[in-house]
């Protein structure tokens, strides 16, 4: 699990593999990872874009932007929560996400919630 917090929005998140959705013979890899974004300062912000650096096992970097977060742009006011699940599909067993939300606040004022770098892993793959 990964926890960051700016200006008052703190990111949660947690991954886990999907055996599945998984092909491990043809390099397929599922993941699926849950965020929670609390809004625990004292000021509203809407999430307005967002933007991942996904990182395989064998170092190779994939960046992914766009609008919102799963066909929404939540607006928090202080104390909501906001809570999703999406995933990811690697060519390895292990890799890592990390990245930010482009947040706005009613007054125009944007600035980037940070997203901790997570670790996408296999169970019992790291021994």
């Amino acid at each position: 699990m990964s926890t960051a917090t700016t200006e008052g929005i703190r990111v949660n998140v947690r991954a886990v593999y999907v055996p599945e959705q998984s092909a491990p013979r043809v390099r397929r890899y599922v993941f699926a990872y849950t965020v929670q974004i609390a809004n625990e300062g004292e000021r509203p912000a809407q999430l307005k874009s967002r933007h991942w650096i996904i990182t395989d096992g064998d170092g190779r970097v994939e960046e992914v932007r766009g609008p919102g977060v799963v066909g929404q742009q939540p607006l928090l006011n202080p104390g909501d929560q906001f809570e999703y699940t999406s995933g990811c599909v690697l060519n390895t067993p292990r890799g890592e996400m990390r990245g930010s939300y482009q947040m706005e606040r009613p007054d125009g004022a944007s600035f980037e919630a940070m997203i901790a770098p997570f670790s996408l892993t296999l169970p019992y793959s790291l021994n």
